[in-house]
């Protein structure tokens, strides 16, 4: 389908002419929202009538969006979602299973309205299951995926923010399975749902690790490992400023880089890397020496060394970081705070930049107008609540 463009915004971006109708939502599916127009789709976020002319709530997450203010439980909004959904290419909604049918906006509506539609539901655990209906947040999807079990200290898990279920394994994945399931519609002229669950994705970001227990080569134990915090060579030493470095050793040649920087070729306790016997000796000697200097002494220690030795930064110095400067992985956002830029990047059809999180309801006006609704109409909606 050939849709204006948002307006004022570059057309570049690979996903320039694909139309996202978000049915409001927190976290993983706003984030899912938020790569598809950082890439150049059409995103309109279904906002509530309540929050009209509110500032926007996530000024990250909703940045390059419409906002539409809607009132989903109202039955004459039924009719607007089926407006906008026979132009749109993707809905994407974030409701428990049945919720969207219940509102009459399920998949099955709204396909027979627009055959070639794609509908993402995002959830924590699947549109099926015991645990369908059950609520729950990012740690517990990861708790059932033993993803949780594997991170952490020896003693307990460690949360890993919400990284692992709501982002990587929820919105990310989200992202990846519209657009595939837009590759299809496009080639087939059949749309189709997207089972989105945070715990089916955090099970397969643990992917890699399943291979090494299949090998044998992993123990189901944290801090038993090489990448889990079990050797000395692969996670965080404190500095003497009670900041810390985090050395990622994962070859033979940085591990020599390592020993040649600290001058540790004479100690019998790190002439073999994989010698799990000398590991706590090891450990022993590098806590010592990190706490000898500060975490910046060190980075300019190593710097160029190859040996993988990185300052591990705030996320305020992140942004200043030199690499993190020079790539422009970080951007300053019209909010006046630092966000991160859209990825990935692309030779051909580079991303525009994104337009900054509206004020809910911006839009309303302009997205009826496009589906046909007069003034007189969007008025009356207005007068009813249906809008805000």
């Amino acid at each position: 389908m050939n849709h204006p463009t948002r307006t004022g915004l570059d057309t570049n971006g690979p996903l320039t002419g694909v139309r996202v109708l978000e049915l409001g939502g927190i976290g993983p599916a706003p984030y899912a929202g938020m790569l598809l127009g950082d890439l150049g789709a059409d995103v309109i976020r279904v906002d509530r009538p309540q929050e009209a002319g509110q500032d926007n709530p996530a000024p990250v997450l909703h940045r390059g969006r419409r906002s539409l203010t809607l009132d989903l439980k109202h039955p004459d909004s039924t009719g607007i979602v089926l407006a906008l959904a026979t132009e749109a290419d993707v809905v994407i909604e974030g409701f428990r299973p049945g919720v969207a049918e219940r509102l009459g906006v399920g998949p099955e509506t709204l396909l027979a309205h627009n055959p070639a539609l794609v509908y993402g539901r995002m959830t924590g655990w699947g549109q099926d299951g015991p645990l369908a209906q059950e609520p729950g947040h990012d740690i517990n999807f990861i708790a059932l995926t033993g993803a949780l079990h594997a991170i952490g200290r020896t003693d307990t898990p460690i949360v890993p923010l919400n990284l692992l279920g709501d982002m990587g394994g929820g919105g990310l994945l989200m992202a990846f399975g519209v657009v595939s399931a837009l590759v299809s519609a496009r080639a087939t002229g059949r749309g189709q749902v997207v089972d989105a669950a945070m715990s089916d994705g955090s099970a397969s970001l643990l992917a890699m690790v399943h291979g090494f227990m299949v090998q044998g080569r992993w123990r189901d134990e944290r801090e038993s490992n090489t990448i889990d915090g079990g050797c000395p060579w692969y996670g965080v030493h404190r500095c003497a400023d009670d900041r810390h470095v985090a050395l990622g050793i994962g070859d033979r040649r940085s591990y020599a880089a390592l020993v040649e920087t600290l001058g540790l070729g004479g100690d019998p306790a790190f002439a073999d890397q994989y010698d799990r016997a000398a590991w706590p000796a090891m450990r022993e000697r590098l806590t010592e020496i990190f706490a000898g200097r500060t975490r910046d002494d060190w980075a300019r220690a190593f710097e160029g060394q190859g040996a993988c030795v990185s300052p591990v930064l705030s996320l305020t110095e992140a942004p200043h970081h030199p690499h993190n400067a020079a790539r422009g992985t970080f951007r300053t956002g019209a909010h006046g705070g630092v966000e991160p830029a859209p990825v990935p990047r692309f030779t051909g059809t580079p991303a525009p930049e994104p337009e900054p999180a509206p004020v809910v309801g911006a839009h309303t006006d302009e997205v009826l107008a496009q589906a046909g609704y007069d003034p007189e109409a969007i008025a009356r909606l207005r007068d009813q609540g249906v809008v805000g």
